[in-house]
């Protein structure tokens, strides 16, 4: 797909992300009577801050997850991984498929949230953890602070995966992803609203924001 028709996506897809932003704030709004799953959500981003603030940064952990995140979604989507290298000062997987979400899918699926909810879910089946559900909700915030910072902080370099898609169109879909990310994740782990009520929700102020533009021009 050339560049300039992702120029023309991006910018269409620029009213979804304020639908998605509308829908991440009402969902936030929503969650907030489950006081103790947020304590521990919260509790864990500032306990990871405090290490990101006073610790150097673990980027070789940061690019194995990134590399990591490349190759699922290459599986994901039928591909092979020929080759994986990480290291702290970079890395790169060479795989026989690829397109937009396997170049851009480490910049908004947090790979380590995943790990640990898989850890979690397999560790409850086998020894019945729900004694230690609040640990899950601790790391589980502590590894999407660390998703969120460390992305933010190579995202101030230049990156191939981001020149490779044209930077409007990266743009878009990365902040649509770590919106939907937290869509879907919210609802899941404070039961607070629906699944499907994000999703309506969102479609419905996706609506709103292309009815408004129609209107203002």
């Amino acid at each position: 797909m050339p560049k300039w028709l992702k120029f023309i996506i991006g910018s269409l897809l620029l009213p979804a992300c304020v639908g998605a932003a509308r829908t991440l704030a009402r969902v936030i709004s929503h969650s907030g009577r489950a006081d103790t799953i947020w304590i521990a959500l919260l509790a864990g981003a500032a306990c990871w801050l405090t290490i990101f603030c006073l610790l150097p940064k673990p980027m070789r952990i940061y690019v194995f997850g990134h590399e990591l995140t490349h190759a699922l979604w290459t599986w994901l989507f039928g591909g092979r991984v020929k080759k994986f290298k990480a290291t702290g000062n970079g890395g790169y997987v060479v795989v026989t498929r690829s397109n937009f979400l396997i170049a851009l899918a480490p910049y908004f699926f947090p790979v380590y949230v995943a790990l640990v909810i898989a850890a979690f879910a397999i560790g409850h089946f086998l020894w019945n953890w729900r004694n230690y559900v609040v640990f899950c909700h601790l790391l589980i915030g502590a590894a999407y602070a660390f998703h969120l910072t460390l992305t933010f902080h190579i995202l101030r370099t230049r990156q191939s995966d981001i020149t490779s898609q044209g930077y409007l169109f990266s743009a878009a879909i990365i902040f649509l992803g770590n919106i939907f990310v937290l869509i879907v994740g919210i609802p899941l782990l404070t039961s607070e609203m629906s699944l499907n009520w994000a999703m309506r929700s969102w479609w419905a102020d996706t609506l709103g924001v292309f009815r408004w533009l129609f209107n203002a021009f």
